[in-house]
């Protein structure tokens, strides 16, 4: 499985050549390139992972494929399948990474040193059968899935005489149809649910209409999938280009309420005029649209473009989060939810003004129970409640119509911490989907030129986290001001790192002399 993001490609020709090795003493027949790896191959698709079919025992088989390529054999809880993880090796001369790409295990013949910081793994997927590859092929998903190409022609000119299509693959293949193998396939394995979608939008195929109807009648099953399988499909469907409309075809097949309960009550929930027409749940889907286009890389139409985008936003959304994913996914993630709690706190004032106080407090408690019950990791959970949580902080910023200040700028960086960047995107993100059709350029380029200010501003500013001041510290207050060690002592640091920061005080003598007049308020506050 892969990010939206490109890490760096593994030479999967070498990989199968080195596979054609170890399986040359194989009986004819016992070993065959399978799945995707056949359906790519056929489309001039990259590799993104490998899948083997081994007559017998798979776990034996990935134990010699991860001793051969170095690898760490992942467990899985499926029956006779082994996965095998490559991790991803940064290029020659990158930064090194403090971090290995995989969890819980450092493969053998791996440098951890420069290992890509969490970038996901290369994948062998090795699936065991006994009998027929035929009968375990007509087993599997869709048509395009199952075909099979013996693993010692695979580099063979002429590896498609040799091909195995007992269900009509490559016709559908040629006709851009996604079809299920039979009607059982999504009682077999409900994440296939999932994966149908995923695949459609991935391949820009469109759904045969039989497994459309399947898909949507077999949905309640999707309860019955283990929370990582639907984690993984649900943010892979994020990841791609174009989520939002694979968000609204799941929710027109009766998934995406399964996955987000939450998401049921923003349904014709009604907006305040402020907003365009869309309901809450409307919004947020849109919101993932326009989270997409402000981190596209000015490659949209001119409204969009007046998104602030540099080379160092570039390289900030292309950042792996967690469980593999780039915060530019994160954001998609942080569109969807950051409102999801206006439904519960929807109020008509006695002005008649409609309201949702509160609805960003609850929203990031209702975020990280949510990703929590899908297990997503501690990092995705804190990035995406934070954004939730702070949302609107971005658009109080400015004062009529004066840029912020550098206090504000100082503050809100401050406060937000990790999430301060992505927040801000989200907050571009919500504008557009609050306004849509009736949006106003001027006033949306007014918006992005504030959001633009406080990029420039905020990174220039001495950090606020964790940071002493550079022109005194901790000592020199208490030797100046005869005081004890104590809270107060931080209070007047923190105050002095932001009059340093907006340039309120500009030397030693200039700080000490603030941190003296303050000192009855911070004395008073313990």
């Amino acid at each position: 499985m892969t990010a939206n993001a490109n890490p760096p490609a593994i030479d999967a020709a070498e990989l199968t050549a080195r596979l054609s090795g170890l399986f040359a003493n194989a009986p004819a027949g016992a070993v065959w390139m399978v799945g995707g790896s056949v359906r790519d191959a056929i489309l001039g698709r990259p590799a993104h992972d490998i899948d083997l079919a081994v007559a017998g025992d798979a776990a034996a088989a990935g134990r010699a494929v991860a001793n051969l390529l170095g690898g760490a054999v992942i467990p899985i809880a499926a029956h006779n399948v082994a996965r095998v993880a490559l991790p991803r090796i940064a290029p020659s001369g990158a930064a090194p990474s403090n971090e290995i790409a995989l969890s819980g295990a450092s493969p053998s013949g791996a440098s951890p040193s420069n290992e890509l910081d969490g970038a996901p793994p290369f994948l062998i997927d090795i699936a065991g059968y006994c009998g027929d590859i035929a009968d375990d092929l007509r087993r599997r998903d869709f048509t395009v899935n199952a075909m099979a190409i013996p693993l010692d022609k695979w580099d063979c000119d002429a590896r498609l005489d040799y091909l195995l299509d007992p269900c009509g693959g490559l016709g559908d293949l040629a006709r851009h149809i996604l079809r299920m193998t039979g009607d059982a396939v999504f009682c077999d394995d409900p994440a296939r649910l999932l994966r149908g979608v995923r695949l459609a939008q991935q391949l820009g195929f469109r759904l045969e209409p039989s497994t459309a109807r399947r898909i949507r009648q077999d949905a309640p099953l999707l309860e019955q999938v283990a929370p990582e399988r639907v984690r993984d499909e649900f943010m892979l469907l994020l990841a791609s280009d174009g989520a939002r409309s694979m968000l609204e075809i799941l929710d027109r097949l009766g998934l995406l309420c399964r996955i987000i309960p939450e998401l049921e009550a923003a349904r014709n929930c009604a907006q305040p005029r402020a907003h365009h027409y869309w309901d809450v749940l409307g919004h947020l889907l849109h919101c993932v649209e326009y989270a997409e286009a402000v981190t596209a890389g000015h490659r949209n139409n001119a409204i969009y473009t007046m998104a602030p985008w540099t080379a160092a936003a570039d390289a900030h959304f292309a950042q792996y989060a967690g469980d593999g994913h780039t915060r530019r996914t994160v954001l998609k993630l942080a569109a969807l939810l950051h409102d999801i709690a206006k439904p519960q706190t929807r109020a008509r004032h006695a002005d008649g003004r409609i309201r949702f106080l509160g609805h960003s407090e609850q929203g990031a408690e209702i975020v990280q129970a949510r990703l929590a019950a899908l297990r997503m990791s501690g990092s995705i959970r804190s990035l995406t409640a934070a954004m939730t949580l702070h949302h609107l902080r971005p658009a109080q910023l400015r004062a009529k119509d004066r840029m912020p200040t550098r206090r504000a700028i100082y503050r809100y960086y401050r406060d937000v911490g990790p999430a301060a960047i992505d927040t801000l995107y989200l907050s571009m993100a919500d504008y557009l989907a609050a306004r849509g059709p009736e949006l106003e350029p001027e006033l949306w380029a007014n918006y992005a030129k504030m959001i633009a200010v406080i990029l420039e501003t905020g990174p220039a500013l001495p950090q606020p986290q964790g940071a002493a001041p550079t022109l005194v510290n901790g000592n020199d207050l208490m030797d100046a001001l005869q005081i004890p060690p104590g809270p107060q002592i931080g209070r007047l640091l923190e105050i002095l790192r932001e009059a340093e920061a907006v340039g309120a005080v500009a030397s030693r003598d200039e700080a000490l002399s603030l941190a003296a007049r303050l000192l009855p308020d911070a004395a008073a506050a313990q």
